[in-house]
């Protein structure tokens, strides 16, 4: 996504633009749902996502990958729509079968998984989302939300411990 100079420029930004669309659509559209917990602010989180990351090709330093740079942009998206005060009146209540496709569909014990990792608190969500959903190392992690390597670690395992009760029954659901 490195800057080009010269008349075909804009059409080789577009291409690569659109090619970032495409790979990345997908996994950014679950990511924000399991998030917000609504597939409609999520698709709004995803747009106003890649508007951000169009505006800043051209400042993207490719000091980590692009997804990573994506998610980043996405989570901080997230959080400020999270944060909105018209969430507070908004139903956020959700079922597994609302999330969008899969390219596997979720066997039942996954659909367990998932709505008892709706349930963790905001930050130990994010860890579990990126790690075991986006499939992301902890150094891309930390990255995507801007903490450190060890804050990444640290909500990890508290994170499982946490879905461990819920699992176990041993802590009320939400």
């Amino acid at each position: 996504m490195s800057n080009v100079k010269g008349p075909d420029g804009a059409q080789m930004r577009e291409k690569a633009f659109e090619e970032l669309v495409k790979q990345h659509q997908t996994a950014l559209l679950r990511t924000c749902f399991l998030y917000l917990r609504d597939r409609s602010l999520a698709e709004d989180a995803v747009q106003e996502t890649f508007l951000k990351a169009y505006r800043s090709m051209g400042s993207f330093r490719g000091e980590s990958s692009q997804r990573t740079w994506l998610m980043r942009i996405a989570m901080n998206t997230c959080r400020d729509l999270s944060r909105s005060g018209w969430l507070r009146f908004h139903d956020r209540r959700y079922t597994p079968d609302m999330l969008p496709e899969a390219s596997v569909p979720f066997e039942e014990e996954e659909e367990d998984l998932v709505a008892a990792v709706m349930q963790l608190p905001r930050k130990l969500r994010e860890v579990i989302l990126l790690h075991y959903y986006q499939g992301m190392s902890t150094v891309e992690s930390a990255s995507s939300l801007g903490i450190a390597q060890s804050s990444v670690s640290g909500r990890m395992k508290r994170g499982r411990e946490k879905l461990r009760a819920i699992l176990e029954g041993r802590e009320p659901h939400a």
